[in-house]
């Protein structure tokens, strides 16, 4: 038994492990983008033969530290390479580094590399070539956070090349990434119930080729005639040929017995011709009708009453200008709603506003990744009612009261949300005791709204079903109410959740939605996560930040996704700095920036525990924000406790502090009391919690604590940084 690794696009994870399971594969475990498994050599070819998802399958060799290029190169030695490959052979070596001292990958390259060449040349004489196309060994080292892994590539070049595609279009597709769009969309089982597969924007006829591979039993890898093996010292060849023989058979019986029901189209016949030679060179052109014609024409081929609608539209990052694609995507909803009644459809969106733009309520959505850009796939049961939606049932007395409640809301604020440009508010909060919930609104000027509504732990004596329902009849009353469609509602249950969490596990669609406040921009995710990205009871504390803002120096601690970064910025901070712990965080920190123009050196983003980053920062703020958790533990940090912590927290703050600055500090738990006592030598201290509390949060004023701390005249006369440095 052997530990290999399978790696994969991000989205497929989890496709690829269930794939790995049917292949034999034991100890099966999702990584991200990537699989890792255990099995025989056995298990590792047919992989490399059988998988429509895996890119690579990566063999193990060592794992060391390797902080430096003396450890890598010791690490490297380390290996019997005889054991992998001959003398005369030849190798190539790929590498990747994140997170690590050694941060150039073709150094690292290079440095393995070296390591291999010169054991040979120490032992005989003999060392082997080098060869970036087709090598016989092909190796691959990751580095992260110094720790090095350093496997044999026993694909050698990306599995989805599946060795038919001889041409293809502007934007192409890639096979596996093909597949799971076709493992999403249920086509395996459409076909075994007699369906039929149409794509009406078929390109160079990638979903039509792999989905009649797919039917025919047909190993994906069985046209490739390299693999990173078969130069492997122990690649056992009589292995490698009685599998080859098995797919052999399978092919030839599945294609005696595969039905032409494959059908594609293109409005581009330079597209068609294309398709009809992939299609050629991978053996299915006979079993596929492919014509010249445009989407809006598109219908189910006659003969057929049922299938699947399949398709991967231009995204206008790629064949067209973005303003053209909501009506593309329009059109393509209209026509499989008004023409395909009883089929399945699934699309792969550019992203979630071309996704809305279909007009379809989508049964499931899917966040796949087609190269670096994050793309959606939705699918949907197209049934006759589509066509002509029936009237909704009357709403419950209660669920009639609770919107005749958000209804009064809405009156009460309107005026006041447009005087003050407020368009992400919140608009309902438990006023009704048995509707326990808080329903926020999320949107930007001139688009239509979003619903996050979040569920309150219900009273004891409600029955869980009963909660249930109500949840279902605050997300119909609130959506009638503001003419939101259920699929732009987000809902959050409380529901135990793995490890005690008070909410279950959520969605993972990676969809982002452009939203706006005070005149800035920023992207909230309603559905991943338990928080969206913006806290609305901070909006007044945000814009706080913004008037003290300018000119000063700006640092943001536990930065999550830096909106308090973008207010400082656009309130004339000279610069920011924003330091958060979380990876993702900061990633969304990034864009949130960019989005509202604000790049470069002048704004650093700083992945750090805060008080680690208070400790080791040598610069001096004038302005300073810090909104911890109530508590974390994270394994990258030492236990933070909001209470117990914030006074150490808040004396590291002072000590980076210039004279005449201010530290805006502000926490979400409710039981804080703020330690004055500790406090007050060093601090002059301005509660601001009541004034930092926005109207509509008037029902919850506990929500959050706000003070503002500035050094006590007695101190500020004794600061070494007093004079010596201009208004930070």
């Amino acid at each position: 038994m052997s530990r290999w690794f399978a790696t994969c696009p991000k989205g497929l994870e989890y496709l690829l492990r269930d794939e790995l399971v049917a292949l034999g594969a034991q100890e099966v475990r999702e990584a991200l983008a990537g699989v890792h498994f255990e099995g025989p050599l056995e298990t590792a070819y047919r992989a490399c033969l059988w998988s429509r998802l895996a890119s690579r399958i990566l063999l193990p060799l060592a794992e060391f530290d390797a902080a430096t290029d003396d450890a890598l190169y010791t690490g490297v030695q380390a290996i019997a390479w005889s054991q992998h490959l001959a003398a005369h052979a030849t190798l190539a070596v790929d590498a990747h580094t994140a997170l690590s001292k050694l941060t150039h990958s073709q150094f690292i390259a290079q440095r393995v590399k070296d390591a291999v060449v010169d054991q040979f040349r120490q032992q005989g004489g003999t060392r082997p070539g080098v060869d970036t196309e087709e090598p016989d060994v092909r190796l691959n080292l990751r580095l992260k956070r110094d720790r090095a892994t350093l496997s044999l590539d026993l694909a050698g070049s990306p599995l989805h090349r599946r060795g038919w595609r001889e041409l293809q279009g502007e934007a192409p597709l890639k096979e596996n990434l093909a597949a799971a769009m076709l493992l999403r969309a249920r086509w395996p089982e459409t076909y075994a119930a007699g369906g039929a597969l149409l794509d009406p924007m078929c390109g160079s006829g990638t979903l039509l080729v792999e989905a009649a591979l797919m039917a025919a039993d047909v190993a994906p890898g069985w046209r490739r005639d390299y693999y990173g093996f078969l130069g492997w010292q122990q690649h056992d060849i009589a292995l490698w040929r009685s599998l080859l023989d098995e797919a052999r058979q399978r092919a030839e019986t599945g294609l005696k017995a595969l039905r032409s029901c494959f059908f594609g189209s293109d409005a581009d016949p330079r597209m068609v011709q294309t398709a009809k030679r992939n299609a050629q060179e991978a053996g299915v052109a006979g079993f596929l009708t492919l014509e010249k014609r445009d989407m809006a024409h598109a219908a189910p081929p006659q003969g057929e009453e049922r299938g699947l609608v399949i398709t991967n539209p231009p995204y206008g990052e790629r064949l067209g200008e973005r303003a053209q694609m909501p009506a593309l995507y329009h059109a393509l909803g209209e026509r499989l709603r008004t023409q395909f009644a009883g089929w399945r459809a699934a699309v792969l969106a550019g992203d979630a506003e071309l996704g809305r733009a279909l007009g379809l309520h989508a049964e499931k959505k899917y966040a796949l990744y087609n190269g670096a850009l994050e793309t959606q796939l939705l699918t949907f049961e197209i049934r006759p009612r589509d066509a002509a939606p029936r009237e909704p049932k009357p709403l419950s007395a209660g669920a009639q009261m609770l919107k005749n409640r958000l209804e009064k809301n809405l009156k009460h604020l309107r005026k006041r949300l447009a005087r003050e440009d407020i368009h992400c508010w919140r608009a309902y909060d438990q006023d009704l005791p048995e509707y326990a919930a808080a329903i926020d609104v999320y949107a930007r000027e001139g688009a239509e709204p979003w619903l996050h509504v979040q569920e309150y732990r219900a009273p004891a004596e409600v029955p869980a079903e009963t909660a249930r329902i109500r949840l279902r009849e605050i997300a119909r009353a609130a959506g009638e109410l503001f003419a939101v469609p259920r699929e732009r509602i987000a809902i959050k249950t409380r529901e135990r959740g793995k490890g005690g969490s008070k909410y279950g596990q959520f969605d993972q669609r990676g969809e982002f939605v452009e939203v706006a406040e005070g005149g800035l921009k920023f992207l909230v995710n309603l559905n991943d996560y338990l928080d969206t990205g913006l806290f609305l009871d901070h909006r007044l504390v945000r814009a706080k930040l913004r008037e003290l803002a300018a000119g000063r120096r700006f640092l943001n601690l536990f930065a999550y996704t830096a909106t308090a970064s973008v207010y400082a910025a656009a309130g004339g901070a000279r610069d920011t700095t924003s330091v958060d712990l979380s990876a993702t965080y900061l990633d969304w920190a990034s864009s949130n920036l960019a989005l509202n123009g604000f790049t470069g050196a002048k704004h650093r983003l700083m992945q750090a525990d805060a008080l680690t980053f208070l400790r080791q920062d040598r610069a001096h703020y004038g302005l300073i924000y810090v909104d911890p958790p109530t508590f974390s533990n994270s394994k990258r940090a030492d236990d933070f406790d909001v209470q117990r912590d914030h006074v150490a927290l808040l004396e590291a703050c002072g000590e980076r502090l210039v004279n005449d600055g201010v530290i805006v500090f502000s926490n979400n738990f409710r039981r804080f009391k703020l330690d004055e006592a500790a406090l007050a030598e060093r601090f002059d201290i301005e509660d601001w919690s009541a004034a930092s509390i926005p109207f509509d949060f008037a029902r919850r004023a506990d929500i959050h604590g706000c003070w503002l701390l500035r050094h006590r005249k007695a101190e500020a006369a004794f600061n070494p940084w007093n004079g010596a440095h201009p208004k930070n």
